[in-house]
């Protein structure tokens, strides 16, 4: 092996470490489904469509599965740590990779660090009720930040155990409530109104598909671990599929639960009542099952905000990684610990990145809730959403590139797969992105300048991304068409 073999072959990411059990965990714990239920899914009943929202998110589902169609397709042929970057590029050409790339950096990282606002409030409301311990919320942030980068740093298949851990807590709480709430009836009776046409129209449809679609960031994600998965071919379609419906009917089953819970017809009135709209799965769990249940969700709740702050942590990694690896970003970022073969330098960078924002809102005293978590975390759903519709626009051009044969057709599916179901979701996801470019005042509860500069950060790093493949295309033009291919 001559040298820049060796060194290619010594600086790739940990072979054969994950399964689907471990990708389906990463993506799942991103999505954060303790902390979309109590925390997300109340106010978009509010504001919402109300009792409305669980057919609101079988809807979510629909459109999720026909992007699923066309993603898992394409990912059997590219697996690579660059995900939408990588499908941008191999499918649409480098300019549009490169668009892609900075896109996903902004996203994930957005995303990542705004959940620091949320863990910090969280774990510091835990702690003053428990403990009695009154520190700032940064405190918190920090020693989680501290935890989530020497985890960022070890082999990946430490973190996916972890993960699997937590959510599995999430998940069985959850479901004692659930079950708790049909056995005694519900409020007022079991009733299947949520999903009915007229429930889901009425109030604020658009404002529910928003929120719906807010509580699957992370399972997209599936891709950004095919370098690392035991047979990815397999591997990577099957944790996308589990994951969507996983995270999908766990959502439906337990929002309708809820509706049942509170009474479909005064729901809103409730919500709007309370101090604390957050507060509301919580008050169900005493009110069904006894307070030990709140407490121990309330626990949860937190360990549920850290797994998604270590799995957005770890695609935001692998994100630096690719990225460095095909020259967008420094090539530095493109290395991987000769230990663990892990993306250090850029779990590191993330950390740093990370460190210094949350410095930055714990000096300037603004809530860590209305502003970084609210702000951050859409941000990250906008330009996630943006990758996605323009994922589902390259795949059908990807497959037409290749002429004939399995590569042609996608496998199993065919022209559904590559041709129809793509199209289909790059319409759906392209409306819910003007949804959300729209409506992003209420889905941030910022107004003025903010309302425009928040999502503009987006198309600003699109451009910037652009911007710096075409560079790349004019000095190096093998290294321009190499953009996306990454350890293939």
């Amino acid at each position: 092996m001559t040298a820049t073999a060796d060194a290619r072959e010594s600086n790739r990411l940990r072979r054969d470490a994950v399964g689907v059990g471990a990708v389906t965990f990463f993506v799942v714990s991103a999505a954060g489904p303790l902390v979309a239920i109590a925390g997300g899914f109340p106010i978009g009943m509010m504001f919402g469509d109300g009792a409305g929202m669980p057919a609101a998110l079988l809807a979510c589902v629909v459109v999720l599965l026909l992007f699923a169609a066309g993603y898992t397709a394409m990912a059997r042929h590219v697996v690579t740590a660059g995900g939408f970057y990588s499908f941008a590029a191999r499918g649409l050409g480098g300019i549009a990779g490169g668009a892609a790339a900075l896109i996903a950096v902004v996203a994930y990282n957005a995303m990542q660090i705004g959940i620091y606002g949320m863990f910090g409030t969280a774990a510091r409301a835990l702690l003053l009720q428990t403990a009695h311990l009154d520190w700032p919320w940064y405190d918190y942030s920090f020693a989680a930040l501290a935890a989530v980068a020497v985890l960022g740093y070890r082999q990946v298949d430490l973190s996916a155990r972890i993960l699997a851990v937590l959510v599995t807590g999430e998940y069985v709480a959850m479901l004692i409530l659930d079950v708790a709430i049909l056995h005694a009836g519900g409020a007022h009776g079991i009733t299947w109104v949520p999903f009915t046409p007229a429930a889901a129209l009425s109030g604020s449809p658009a404002i529910a598909i928003l929120f719906c679609f807010a509580g699957f960031m992370g399972f997209e994600a599936t891709t950004i671990y095919g370098e690392e998965a035991r047979d990815p071919e397999r591997t990577i379609p099957r944790a996308t599929y589990l994951s969507v419906l996983l995270i999908g009917g766990f959502y439906a089953f337990s929002l309708w639960c809820l509706v049942n819970g509170a009474g479909a017809g005064g729901l809103v009135a409730h919500l709007k009542s309370l101090a604390d709209p957050t507060r509301f799965v919580f008050d169900l769990a005493t009110q069904y099952v006894g307070s030990w249940l709140s407490a121990t969700m309330s626990v949860l709740f937190v360990t549920s905000v850290f797994a998604g702050l270590l799995a957005f942590h770890n695609a935001a990694a692998r994100y630096f990684y690719a990225l460095g690896r095909d020259g967008l970003l420094p090539r530095a970022l493109g290395r991987t610990h000769r230990r663990h073969a892990s993306p250090h330098t850029g779990s590191a960078t993330q950390t740093v990145l990370a460190a210094a924002v949350l410095a930055v809102f714990a000096l300037s005293g603004l809530d860590p809730v209305l502003t970084l978590f609210s702000w951050l975390t859409n941000v990250g759903t906008l330009g996630v959403i943006a990758l996605m519709a323009l994922s589902s626009v390259a795949v059908p051009v990807f497959f037409a590139r290749r002429h004939g044969g399995e590569g042609g057709n996608g496998g199993k599916g065919g022209a559904f797969r590559t041709r129809i179901a793509p199209i289909v979701a790059s319409g759906a996801l392209g409306a819910v992105l003007a949804l959300a470019v729209i409506h992003f005042d209420v889905l941030t509860g910022s107004a003025g300048p903010l309302r425009i500069v928040l999502p503009a950060l987006v198309f600003v790093a699109g451009a910037l991304g652009a911007l710096r493949a075409w560079r790349i295309r004019r000095v190096d033009p093998s290294g321009y068409a190499r953009l996306g291919f990454g350890g293939q």
